[in-house]
Order: structure tokens, then sequence, then C-alpha cells
């Protein structure tokens, strides 16, 4: 573990039921803001949470565009699209409403549109430091935590190669953290977002990149998630499982994004690049077999996570919590219908094909190196193999 730490987070917090009212406010804050273009997708669009943000702007005099073409796994042809939007209205800010892919769309957005717009350039281990313009995320799913990371995932439409762009730069400068947007979430979502989320909480915590920081939020992110996601999938319009899981979503943001991802997030990216299976559900996939696969390098860490979660008491010890929290990822997975690979749909043949590729791609970003059982490429293959046809 690092003796220090350097923390990046937004520059304004706004957390809690009809926050998105306060967004003129934190605009006027940050300075002179006259046309913020908003990056969303056209479903965000007819649920009418695009409708939501542009009125808090409207009553307070400040017209904005609107660009909704962004997709699931944004790719640079989708920046590029957004960019020229952008320039052609002359905006001097971008607000990024949906979940993750709107998000990260939007930060990309914020940084090319002053600097290089080859996403190549990106690409870890490098770093992108320098501020770009003005970004305010306004999360409408409680999983990503995009809303608080210096992280933007980004598909080469050419090669579908999951990019990772990372560095301060990518930071959004505020984000508005209101749960009323996800009232309306189906348990599909609901059950992939959460998942997600557990993910960061547990990914940060056994990340040899940890700190004194990324512990104190990956466990609170934990806890809430093994408290709440039942009572959240059982019943939609749980407004305190919904607030708390949205709250978990931002502690896991900030957990992960000073601490890094690891195994799971790494081999989940190419899933998504090559055959569209969204983020939060690859992680749930992925997720238990990673966790058995590392368990014995970070034994006394994933007892932590066991008991965070409430798999374990705080009576077990060690060895009997770690093994439960791996149980338990099994379980959650059979309750919340989390589909193995095949199940997916993904024809086996293709699936076979890509094993390569998909663990070479998993490595080259770097995240694997940051697991407490470091894998090879074979050690990955045969893991994306566990996973096509068990998820629980």
């Amino acid at each position: 573990m690092r003796k220090t730490v350097r923390v990046c987070t937004p520059r304004y917090l706004q957390i809690g039921e009809g926050s998105v009212s306060c967004l003129p406010d934190i605009l006027s804050a940050i300075g002179k803001i006259s046309s913020p273009l908003i990056i969303t997708d056209k479903t965000m669009v007819e649920l009418g949470h695009v409708a939501k943000v542009q009125s808090a702007l409207i009553n307070q005099g400040i017209a904005c565009g609107i660009f909704d073409e962004t997709v699931p796994d944004p790719t640079d042809e989708v920046v590029l699209a957004a960019l020229s939007k952008l320039e052609a209205g002359k905006h001097d800010c971008v607000i990024g409403v949906g979940g993750g892919s709107p998000i990260d769309t939007a930060k990309a957005v914020a940084v090319m549109s002053r600097y290089s717009r080859d996403i190549f350039d990106y690409r870890p281990p490098a770093e992108f430091n320098e501020p770009g313009l003005p970004m305010i995320a306004v999360p409408t799913t409680a999983g990503t935590g995009s809303e608080v990371t210096h992280h933007t995932v980004l598909v080469h439409a050419a090669t579908r190669e999951k990019i990772s762009c990372r560095g301060e730069a990518f930071v959004p400068t505020a984000a508005i953290v209101d749960y009323d947007f996800t009232l309306s979430k189906p348990k599909r979502l609901t059950a992939d977002n959460a998942l997600d989320t557990l993910t960061h909480g547990i990914e940060a915590y056994i990340s040899q990149k940890r700190s004194m920081y990324s512990d104190r939020m990956a466990l609170d992110c934990m806890r809430l998630v093994g408290k709440l996601l039942d009572r959240a999938y059982a019943d939609g319009g749980d407004r305190e499982a919904r607030e708390g899981l949205m709250f978990a979503a931002t502690l896991g943001g900030l957990a992960f994004s000073n601490a890094s991802i690891c195994l799971v997030h790494a081999m989940s990216r190419p899933l998504g690049g090559l055959f569209h299976v969204p983020h939060g559900l690859s992680n749930a996939m992925l997720l238990p077999m990673v966790t058995e696969f590392s368990l014995e390098s970070a034994t006394p860490r994933y007892a932590d996570c066991g008991r965070a979660i409430g798999f374990a008491s705080t009576g077990d010890d060690d060895q009997t919590a770690a093994r439960k929290l791996v149980q338990g990822l099994y379980a959650y997975n059979k309750n919340l219908e989390v589909p193995s690979i095949e199940a997916f749909g993904i024809d086996r043949r293709e699936f076979e094909n890509a094993l390569g590729q998909m663990a070479e791609d998993a490595l080259r970003s770097g995240a694997p190196n940051l697991n407490p059982r470091v894998p090879t490429k074979d050690e990955i293959i045969d893991l994306y193999r566990q996973a096509w046809s068990t998820a629980s």
C-alpha cells in the first residue's frame, strides 16, 4: 500500500432528492456558463429525465443544446459527432445525463474539445491531467460511479477495442446525485447497476493501489449494497433503498477511482466491446469466479468484504468469511437472475475465437497487475470459459 495518496473528486457534489434543481447554482459557482450542451441518449429524452434538467436551466434563463445520439459502449465516432454539435452551437459546458455511457461520452467531449481527438492518445498507461471544458455529471442510474471518477471508457469503432481513458482531466467539475431519476428503473437494470457498484467496492478494497481513503469508501459502499439491494430489487419504489444504492454508487466510484479496478473490470470490458454485454451485467457474470480465483492471495481482505456485505458475521474467521463471500456472490447471481455468457446469447464459436484477443485486451489495460493474484493470459482464458456456462 502506498504511504501517500492523491485524492481526485469533483469540485462540487450535490446529493439528495431534488438535487437537479440546484444545477443553475452550480453552473454559477463554476463560472460564466452561458450555453451548456446536454449529452444524453434518446431513452433519457423519452423518460423525461432530460426535460427535468432543461426545466431547471430554463427557469433561470439558461438556454442549452441537446445531443441525444450516445450509445451503450460509446465509440470515438459518437464522441466526434458530439464535438461537432458542441462547436456548431458554440457551447461552453457539457452536461452528461444518463448512465455511464452518456456521462463517459460527455467526459470525452469535454477533454477532446481542447486536446487530441485520437482515442489512442489516451490509451493506458497514458494519463491526461490538463483541464477541459467544465463538465457536470447527472447520473440516472445507481451503478457506474462515473459521476466522480477520473476514467472514461470508449470503444475504438474500427477495432472494437475498449479503452479506459484516465487522468484528472476526466473528473467531472460537478455531479448532481439525485436518486429520483432511479425510481423508474426495471429489475434487470437495478440488479446489474447494484452489482456493478458492488464490484467497484470489492475491487477497490483488494486493489494493490488501495489507501485508507479508498478503504473507507469501499467498505461503506459494500455495506449499503448488502443492506439495500434485495429491497430495491423487490420494490423499485422503495425510496430509502433507491437513495442508499445511489449513494453507494457514488462511494464506489470514489473508491475505485482513487484505488483502481482489478481483474473483473479488465475482463469485463472486452465482453462489452466485442459482444455488447452491458457493463454492469458483464461484471456480475465474472465477479464470483474471479473472486474465487483470487481468494487465497488476499484472504483477510476478502473476508472483510464478506462481513461488510453481510454474507459473513463478525465472529467468522477470515477463511470462513472469505468463502462465504464467494458463496454469497454466486447466490446473488442466482437470485437476481444474472445469465451466464452462454445464456446471454453469444455464439459459442465467436466467443472461442475471441478468447485470445479478449485476454490480451484485458492484460493491456494494466488492471490485472493490481489484482491480488496476477493472472497469466491462459488463466484469463480459463476464467472466461468458466463464465461461459456458470453465473450462479
